[in-house]
């Protein structure tokens, strides 16, 4: 507790002025409260550098975390949470190369889905129309559009975790040859 009283809540004031640049002021105070709770509910703080970037990368996962659970987000706002520089938390360059990269599959995996279930996707979560609207828009029922945007969150879904169990996969058959090498001593 008094870790969390020295390194954490000193640097409340910039968290809460950094996040009020993107958020609602009534998503605000759940925001901090979330990642207080995800603070709080760490086993171990040994591996935290420095309190101030661990708070702010907190916060920033905090509201990722609401924006993907939230049931239309606008693609403005993921984009600015994205743009903002955390002056000790900056991402290296490997780990923009890889955001854009799987931002690139997800766009790819958008665009590949079936014609009308991928426009109504994009007027839905890209475009953050109403399911109503959409509906309106494209002449269907309300209830299409619902299952069409099911459809594609599923095929999407469905696509990285095929991705990641591939990577995975590799993964631990890099981790068996290099063990394999070792052991035999090449």
């Amino acid at each position: 507790m008094a870790w969390v009283g020295s390194e954490i809540l000193p640097h409340e004031a910039d968290v809460r002025a950094w996040l009020r640049r993107t958020l609602d002021p009534e998503d605000l105070e759940d925001a901090i409260q979330e990642t207080y709770a995800q603070i709080a509910g760490l086993a171990d703080i040994a591996h935290i550098r420095c309190g101030r970037a661990y708070f702010f990368a907190a916060a920033r996962t905090s509201v990722l975390m609401r924006l993907r659970r939230a049931r239309i987000v606008r693609i403005e706002t993921a984009t600015e949470i994205e743009s903002l520089n955390i002056s000790e938390d900056t991402p290296s360059a490997e780990r923009v190369a890889a955001g854009r990269r799987e931002l690139a599959r997800v766009q790819r995996l958008i665009a590949g889905l079936p014609d009308r279930c991928r426009r109504i996707f994009e007027l839905r979560k890209i475009e953050g129309l109403s399911q109503r609207e959409v509906a309106a828009r494209m002449g269907l029922a309300e209830h299409i559009v619902e299952n069409d945007v099911g459809k594609g969150l599923k095929l999407i879904l469905k696509a990285l975790a095929e991705g990641e169990a591939q990577a995975e996969q590799a993964l631990a058959k890099m981790g068996k040859d290099g063990r394999a090498r070792n052991s035999t001593g090449d």
